[in-house]
């Protein structure tokens, strides 16, 4: 079983106690409710994930959790970012060990800098493992950009580089991406209000947010896309942007977690420093999942 990063994969939730710990059981659960409704696999440990609050321990415990619950049924792929390379690297090498099919390759937390210093050391992560690597370029959130020239030095040097998820909200990428590279690389888009957008541009994958939440509307509407039922796909892109729109906020992680709660798969509970909504904000949450479920389409 290879890890191709195609087709619709969710960059995956953790599920907290009251304690803060992490619900393993349930973790295991969702995996294969994604799956079951027709995910092609699960990122672990990227941003929604909240692995920024997470021990190096904590992180090798879900990714044997979720690889475990999957076994044959789907790869697992390990989001890899770190205030270090040295821990990236050892990070790497854990989720290999762990049996993860594929690496997601991030910049470091907080230090962002040149493209000398960020190839050093997203390339000491790629050469960690011979595990497939999926650079996530996404500037808005990590302040390093990996332009496409500079994507297809990396590719040209590490064979294990087979796809790029493009976070950078420019669709255009996506097109410039391809003219530097051709086929050689799996792209997918790592914004859910531009997945329509994206996929017209050529992408073919999709690491997805609110996919947590509502697996069989987030499948649907990538076949459709992908398929070129353009009316059918607009259709039911106009339904889910509210919802989409959500993944694109600083508080992402506990509005796709709220949304999860509402249809009952999973809590709002997220780690400090991240606490819960109040006041306007959250009855503007609200209201926004409340009207998008009430007018839930029947697939």
């Amino acid at each position: 079983m290879s890890m191709q990063w195609r087709g619709v994969l969710p960059a995956l939730t953790t599920c907290f106690r009251e304690d803060f710990s992490i619900d393993h059981e349930f973790a295991a659960r969702h995996c294969n409710w994604l799956i079951d409704n027709g995910c092609s696999g699960i990122i672990a440990l990227g941003s929604i994930g909240e692995a920024a609050t997470m021990s190096h321990d904590e992180k090798v415990a879900l990714l044997d959790t979720c690889v475990r619950a999957l076994g044959d049924r789907a790869p697992v792929a390990a989001g890899i970012s770190s205030l270090s390379t040295r821990e990236s690297v050892e990070l790497a090498q854990a989720a290999e060990k762990a049996g993860c099919k594929g690496l997601m390759v991030l910049p470091p937390y907080v230090y962002s800098t040149d493209w000398r210093e960020m190839k050093a050391h997203v390339a000491a992560i790629i050469s960690a493992t011979s595990l497939p690597c999926l650079l996530y370029n996404n500037p808005v959130a990590y302040g390093t950009d990996f332009l496409p020239e500079q994507i297809a030095e990396l590719a040209s040097e590490h064979s294990n580089v087979t796809g790029v998820k493009e976070s950078s909200t420019d669709v255009r990428r996506v097109t410039a991406i391809r003219s530097q590279l051709g086929e050689r690389l799996d792209l997918c888009v790592g914004v859910d209000d531009t997945i329509v957008e994206g996929i017209r541009a050529g992408a073919i994958g999709w690491v997805a947010g609110l996919v947590n939440a509502l697996p069989r509307e987030s499948v649907k509407l990538f076949e459709l896309a992908t398929a070129g039922e353009r009316e059918r796909a607009d259709e039911l892109y106009a339904w889910f942007l509210p919802l989409l729109r959500l993944d694109t906020v600083p508080k992402l992680v506990q509005l796709i977690k709220m949304t999860q709660e509402a249809v009952g798969m999973g809590t709002a509970l997220c780690r400090p420093p991240r606490l819960p909504l109040v006041g306007a904000e959250l009855e503007q949450a609200q209201e926004i999942i409340r009207t998008a479920l009430a007018n839930r389409p029947n697939l």
